[in-house]
């Protein structure tokens, strides 16, 4: 039972949880547990649909425990893994060796995508229980190889047979490798990922279910078809932030310059989720001339917690949190929604008012660092997966790992 919950409509409530699901919202009724949520906010847990929990060989980045216990003190019950592993999901007992791998380790809801390469089973891995498929690569990234257009014209016509999401990497790449941040914004330019998702929305046919990820300026943004999501890390950070030559820095498409930053926020009424697209690399592996470094950076646990204090700044709104980061790829993706409703999905996040800095120290990602060091962040007290009281104040409490497969799926 959660009690004295005050609602997104500013009614107070208690709510009722049995099995996992909302069963009364209204007056208080006999409960097992208790908990209390006077002078908190009270958010449905947020889905991250863009994570990379790496685990296998690449473990020592990251791994399902490690990766979700920092999705979950974030306020993130839910996380959907991109298929670009070591090796890459491209068949049905691949993906089914990735689910067991979370279904022991991870601590809340999961969901793995597939990956979309020419001699990818699509169709298997889509009855196996792919969630998406995607992130599609139309440029290259770290372990990931881009496609040529007819190609993904091609993986585009077998997707949309399958009446399947098709999650997209838009970029355009030339030039040297980059030797500082802003090389690496040339290189990866604003301009070229524009031309790249307008390309990239040519080539899908018509009524597909067309996803586009980590969209990195307002262009971008404004020429997308079908949703729009876009990170934390290109909301709050410019290259202008950091020495030209810090690789902590990298990532793909790359951080732009400020003007370009404060340009994307014109965009948050178009823009239908936020996700972290937490791509975890080891402080030694970062730790390499810029021009061979690793590109992506950790961000699932912080993510919820710097909206929240913009909220509290009172730059957006908690409506429109709790739309991009819960409602909104809970709908896309077609899992059950958390909320305040019988029958919903009892995933919740208790947030104080106060605000922090964040500290690297104190996040729970393996790898040890954070590009948002210093920014001010909220971060939940409790969090609840499943109706159970999975993380309280600092300390992983339950452990909750469901695994919700896509639509395609057909139980063996």
């Amino acid at each position: 039972m959660l009690r004295n919950v005050t609602l997104p409509t500013g009614r107070r409530a208690d709510i009722a949880v049995a099995d996992g699901l909302v069963r009364h919202v209204g007056a208080a009724v006999r409960a097992d547990e208790t908990i209390d949520c006077t002078g908190y906010t009270c958010l449905p847990g947020a889905v991250d649909m863009h994570v990379h929990m790496r685990g296998g060989v690449q473990a020592g980045k990251e791994d399902w425990r490690t990766g979700t216990t920092s999705a979950v003190a974030g306020g993130v019950t839910v996380v959907v893994d991109q298929p670009n592993t070591v090796p890459p999901i491209t068949t049905p007992e691949l993906l089914r060796a990735r689910v067991r791998e979370a279904e022991e380790r991870a601590v809340c809801g999961f969901a793995v995508n597939a990956a979309v390469v020419p001699d990818a089973d699509l169709a298997g891995m889509c009855r196996a229980g792919a969630m998406a498929f995607g992130e599609t690569f139309a440029a290259p990234s770290s372990y990931g190889e881009g496609l040529d257009a007819e190609t993904l014209r091609g993986l585009f016509d077998r997707i949309h047979a399958l009446e399947g999401l098709v999650t997209i990497h838009a970029e355009e790449v030339s030039g040297p490798a980059p030797a500082t941040l802003a090389d690496h914004d040339r290189a990866r330019s604003g301009a070229g990922e524009a031309r790249a998702v307008q390309k990239i929305a040519g080539l899908a046919p018509a009524g597909m279910q067309l996803h586009f990820c980590h969209l990195s300026t307002a262009a971008s943004v404004r020429a997308a078809r079908g949703t729009v999501e876009v990170t934390p890390h290109h909301l709050f950070l410019s290259h202008d932030n950091f020495d030209p030559d810090d690789t902590r820095a990298r990532v793909n498409p790359p951080l732009r310059d400020e003007k370009t930053r404060r340009d994307l926020w014109s965009c948050w009424d178009r823009i239908d989720v936020v996700a972290s697209d937490h791509a975890p690399h080891t402080v030694p592996e970062k730790s390499v001339p810029f021009e061979t470094a690793p590109s992506g950076i950790p961000g699932v646990e912080t993510m919820v917690p710097l909206l929240m204090a913009a909220v509290q700044s009172g730059r957006i709104t908690l409506a429109s949190v709790i739309e991009k980061t819960s409602w909104k790829p809970a709908a896309i993706l077609g899992i059950p929604h958390a909320g305040f409703e019988p029958g919903d999905r009892a995933d919740y996040a208790l947030y104080p008012d106060e605000i922090t800095r964040i500290d690297a120290s104190r996040l729970h990602t393996k790898c040890g660092w954070s590009p948002f060091e210093g920014l001010e962040a909220v971060f939940p007290e409790e969090v609840i997966v499943g109706g159970t009281r999975a993380y309280a104040h600092g300390d992983l409490r339950e452990e909750r790992p469901v695994w919700y497969p896509g639509r395609g799926y057909l139980p063996l």
